[in-house]
């Protein structure tokens, strides 16, 4: 005994958050509350706990019981494990912890994720038992962890003053935090190494993340990267990545490092044995290819050496995948700062940035909170379930946008979570209590009578985590290498543990520990049908038809293809769990999906089954339809014989826009008309009416009450509707300002061409003699052009001044024609000339 209490006090002197503790007991005691800043790697989640709970550090006050809330799994294993190890013993005695689908209790001290500290207060408000809670990297600004703590400050205020609060950060940036509490902020000293900056860009410009998709040519220079870092430093290196997908790819292209440093990784579905390796340190030199979750909440020993992808994974509400998703960001330069002093822990260190220092004075200053970018349906069914629908009596860091909330709250009482007022109902709490997102809760619950408990519980088991990297688009065979372990033995283990938990969820209520429960996931249970009924019930809009090979339209409207040679490419009804969009494409992508059938699409997107009547402009007529729908996707349709007069000439007039006024029957007469009109229009302006296709559509939409299909619109008279769009003033006036013929001195009435910007009079040049000048149009404003005729009618001359015409160009016109047209007078003085439309007669 008294050996074990030399080893913790020798663990206890090697962690400078020590010196902190006194005053953090003293705020603790004098206010409730207090936020404690301590920087990575100095023992604030290691050692602060046990001191809280009486287990560690001089004079320790009376036993307490200490609830660690941890924002990833990998950190709470990795904090119980390390305070058990502070303590000489294993996990489960003082030190335990629980995520879902897997619990060890503690006596003294619990670490818990956030979303299982959200359970128990949803069950016990007063967290009986408890005495102290420390919300670890409250700096994250994870939503679960905003949520927790307006939570546990509402349990403090209502129901359990004596409940300790602490908010750990590993930031300097306390006051807001402190405000919030009500309490003081205690700073723990760390000794900080320097940290040298390397900036190491590309060699040339690449193509900005999008979504998930991280440029290759990156992945490569982040590889290139790492072995220029271990050429030139020494010590064990960490390089920061944003996903499990790129760790994996950046793990292939440094395979041969193997013998001069161990490779290792690091990110939140590593498995219990791999985190111990990274965690414990080792003899060799090591390579840990890390996600954020090495950016505070775990500390890597012996890491002299950061190499920095400078991306990041920040959450978005993804509308093709129906849950909220992780999209690639830059980091920011708070984020940055927190890796690269990840080098400075143990001595003098080194960081390399795969981005150029320019690019860094571009970076935001600090990640924007969870609660501004993710999808809130989660949080919109805890804060109803709490009696707050609306947040607005919540201490929240920042308030959720409005209308991301009230979209929220749309979805869910589309699945009964709320009722119509947006109170929860027992539905709900029975949604918010299974642990899962509240669509995949929706399919638990409403898929166990469709398909059996067991067969809800193991689709939504395999629905709640996103898929392994090993895996195909065919969901039946995820579940079947998920029931026989041969494809990935750690995948199963976490898949049975958490179909367990769901199988409790629906057999009755009870602590969510996660314990075994002496029951396998064996091969009986969930089958392909049963699969797919589940995944339409917790996706309903992504039920979709096929329309092709591999192509597929969902129940929302948008396309959806598989990849060439999928097992999957001759269903004709699938249920799709995960799709995205790549750029610029126009269809979504299929990730994950199950082959299904229309009934079962049918009875799981039941609430999208419509039957409707549709009157509509369809391949160029009008089709009048009993249509049934099942969204956006059509099921089944039959001719209406007797459509609302109403809704087919909406139809007709919808046709006329799509295709134009060329549908109608313009005869000659109208279109005269129509370039008359827009003369005037363009030569006097208000009140002549505008005769564009617009005006002159709204017009005609008024008389198709009565017609039935598109041969019916040869039948509108054009010219009537032309002369209803003039007013009185204008229609008595409009032979006068636009003439449809003009008389010319050989008595001849020629009719005007309106068509270009000014109006035209083409006529034979020997019927205009004795004719010194046109005349003027719309009130003398625009001169008439005159189009002087050869008597072939072909074009001689043009002009819009006839006497000058007589004087000045008619003796070339003359010259040129009179031999080629004898019989035709060509007199040298047109000015005196009888005009005439005639030839001279034959001798």
């Amino acid at each position: 005994m008294h050996d074990q209490h030399d080893r913790l006090t020798a663990r206890w002197q090697a962690l400078p958050v020590r010196t902190a503790i006194p005053a953090l007991r003293a705020a603790l005691h004098e206010h409730g509350t207090a936020v404690l800043v301590a920087p990575p790697g100095t023992g604030k989640t290691t050692l602060v706990p046990l001191a809280l709970a009486g287990e560690a550090g001089p004079a320790s006050p009376r036993r307490s019981r200490v609830l660690v809330v941890e924002p990833r799994r990998p950190a709470v294993r990795a904090a119980a494990r390390r305070m058990a190890w502070m303590l000489g013993e294993q996990v489960g005695r003082r030190v335990g912890f629980a995520v879902r689908g897997e619990h060890r209790p503690g006596s003294s001290v619990e670490v818990v994720t956030t979303g299982v500290l959200l359970r128990r207060l949803q069950r016990d408000p007063e967290l009986a038992g408890v005495d102290a809670v420390l919300l670890d990297e409250c700096h994250e600004r994870h939503l679960d962890a905003d949520t927790a703590l307006a939570f546990l400050l509402d349990v403090r205020a209502a129901l359990r003053p004596d409940l300790r609060l602490v908010a750990a950060s590993a930031t300097a940036e306390a006051e807001p935090w402190a405000r919030l509490l009500g309490g003081p902020v205690v700073t723990a000293a760390a000794e900080l190494h320097p940290v040298e900056v390397v900036w190491a860009p590309p060699p040339r410009p690449l193509p900005p993340p999008h979504g998930m998709r991280v440029a290759a040519q990156l992945l490569e220079h982040v590889a290139a990267t790492i072995r220029r870092a271990l050429a030139e430093r020494d010590g064990d290196l960490l390089c920061f990545l944003p996903g499990v997908g790129e760790i994996a790819r950046v793990a292939a292209l440094l395979e041969d490092l193997a013998p001069q440093a161990e490779l290792l990784t690091l990110h939140g579905r590593a498995t219990a044995r791999d985190q111990e390796a990274v965690l414990a340190g080792g003899t060799r030199r090591r390579v840990v290819l890390a996600t954020a979750v090495a950016e505070s909440s775990l500390t890597v020993p012996g890491v002299r050496i950061v190499v920095d992808s400078g991306l990041a994974r920040e959450p978005r509400t993804d509308h093709a995948r129906g849950l909220g998703a992780l999209t690639t960001v830059r980091v920011s330069k708070a984020a940055a700062e927190q890796r690269a002093g990840r080098a400075g822990r143990q001595g003098p260190g080194v960081v390399y940035r795969c981005w150029s220092a320019a690019e860094h004075r571009r970076l935001p200053d600090r990640p924007r909170p969870e609660i501004e970018l993710a999808d809130l349906t989660a949080f919109a069914l805890q804060i109803a379930c709490w009696g707050d629908p609306d947040a607005t009596g919540l201490a929240l860091p920042d308030p959720p946008p409005r209308a991301a909330l009230q979209a929220a709250r749309a979805a869910l009482q589309a699945i009964g979570a709320l009722d119509a007022d947006g109170r929860v109902t027992d539905r709900g709490r029975r949604m918010v209590h299974a642990g899962v997102h509240p669509r995949l809760a929706r399919a638990l619950l409403d898929g166990a009578p469709l398909v059996g408990r067991r067969g809800a519980a193991e689709a939504v088991a395999l629905l709640s985590e996103p898929p392994p990297a090993w895996a195909g688009d065919d969901l039946a065979d995820l579940l079947r290498a998920a029931r026989t372990g041969r494809r990935d033995a750690a995948y199963t283990d976490r898949w049975r543990r958490e179909t367990r938990r769901l199988l409790r969820v629906l057999t009755g209520p009870g602590e969510d520990t996660g314990g075994a429960d002496g029951q396998e996931c064996g091969d009986a249970g969930t089958d392909e049908t049963a699969l797919g009924t589940v995944v339409a019930l917790a996706f309903p809009e992504r039920v979709a038809k096929a329309r092709g090979a591999g192509r597929y339209v969902m129940a929302s409207g948008t396309g959806a293809e598989l990849a060439a040679g999928s097992h999957l490419e001759n269903a004709r009804w699938l249920a799709i769990a995960v799709a995205d969009r790549p750029p610029a494409a126009a269809s979504a992508r299929i990730r994950l999906a199950a082959a299904i059938d229309a009934e079962v699409a049918a009875v799981a997107a039941a609430p999208l089954l419509t039957e409707t009547e549709e009157v509509a402009w369809r391949d160029g007529d009008v089709r009048a339809r009993r249509i049934r729908r099942l969204g956006a996707i059509e099921l089944a349709a039959v001719p209406l014989a007797d459509p609302d007069p109403a809704q087919v000439a909406e139809a007709l007039a919808e046709g006329l826009r799509r295709e134009g006024l060329s549908l109608l029957n313009w005869t000659p007469q109208a279109v005269a008309l129509r370039e008359r009109l827009a003369f005037c229009r363009r030569a006097l302006g208000d009140p002549w009416p505008d005769v564009g296709d617009a005006a002159v559509l709204e017009e005609v939409a008024k008389r198709l009450h009565g017609l039935r299909r598109r041969a019916d619109l040869a039948g509108v008279d054009l010219s009537a509707v032309l002369r209803d769009m003039l007013p009185w003033e204008c229609a008595a006036r409009l032979e006068e300002m636009a003439p449809e013929r003009i008389t010319v001195p050989s008595g001849s009435r020629i009719r005007i061409d309106y068509r270009g910007e000014q109006p035209v009079l083409a006529v034979k040049l020997q019927e205009l003699f004795g004719w010194r000048q046109a005349p003027r149009l719309a009130g003398g404003r625009v001169p008439l052009v005159v189009h002087l005729l050869s008597p072939a009618g072909r074009p001689a001359a043009v002009t819009g001044d006839l006497a000058s015409f007589w004087r000045e160009g008619y003796r070339a016109v003359r010259a040129e024609l009179r031999g080629r047209y004898p019989r035709h007078p060509w007199p040298e003085d047109p000015a005196t000339a009888e005009p005439t439309r005639h030839a001279k007669p034959r001798r």
